[in-house]
């Protein structure tokens, strides 16, 4: 049967815009390639033709130069027109890229979606608040409690608070002189002595006191004792 009809040839999967550059940049790497050999030959006949003089051996190596330039241009020409394919391919590759991304973006958020859904079906703002102001009531359960345990007994509630401060401020005053009397004497602060007082004097006359303005007068312009002028004339 299969002599008769034959046998399927297994097809072979097409090729991916990653192998078809890889392709494209073997002819570019080969075409670079000879390029650069033409362009050593140019260079050697540049130099044969400064050597050579004029004449027909000059001219048959410009000819041949001028074959060499033209395969050269067709080169490059060539290695243009497989940039301009490489940069295509790099610009599908890019936006297939941008595709696959997306399409992963979708399925993820598809997933999250449905993650989400099943969530909120089990989580109801009903519940929420309600379990909310349960909290609230047996936080104010707690601190009445916590208020009431914490009363002292046997204490009379008519207590007037300026009794309380003078007592207050009384005991101060008691504790600030028993202080100042437990400290020895050797440790007080040094008072002054009144020495008026211990030596018991007499306090000094404020009346006009007599001959102290004569004894003033006595004096001259320069405050020397004056001389008598009964003693000048004798």
């Amino acid at each position: 049967m299969r002599r008769v009809f034959g046998a399927k040839k297994n097809q072979e999967p097409p090729p991916t815009i990653q192998d078809a550059t890889e392709r494209i940049n073997k002819r570019g790497d080969t075409v670079d390639e000879k390029i650069k050999k033409l362009d050593s030959e140019l260079a050697r006949y540049k130099e044969q033709i400064k050597k050579t003089r004029p004449g027909p051996a000059q001219e048959a190596l410009k000819a041949r130069a001028m074959r060499v330039l033209k395969q050269r241009r067709m080169y490059e020409g060539q290695r243009d027109m497989l940039y301009n394919q490489t940069y295509n391919l790099d610009q599908v590759s890019f936006a297939a890229d941008g595709l696959k991304d997306a399409q992963q973006t979708m399925t993820a958020l598809k997933t999250a979606n449905k993650e989400l859904k099943g969530m909120m079906k089990t989580v109801k703002i009903q519940d929420i608040d309600s379990m909310q102001d349960e909290m609230m009531e047996l936080m104010d359960v707690s601190t009445e409690i916590q208020e009431s345990l914490g009363r002292s007994y046997n204490v009379p509630d008519d207590i007037d608070e300026e009794e309380l401060m003078g007592e207050l401020d009384a005991l101060e005053a008691d504790m600030g002189a028993e202080s100042e009397s437990s400290i020895p004497t050797y440790l007080q602060p040094d008072k002054e002595p009144d020495l008026d007082a211990e030596l018991n004097l007499p306090a000094a006359p404020m009346g006009h006191v007599p001959g102290r303005q004569n004894a003033q007068q006595a004096e001259d312009e320069l405050g020397l004792p004056s001389v008598p002028r009964a003693s000048l004339r004798g």
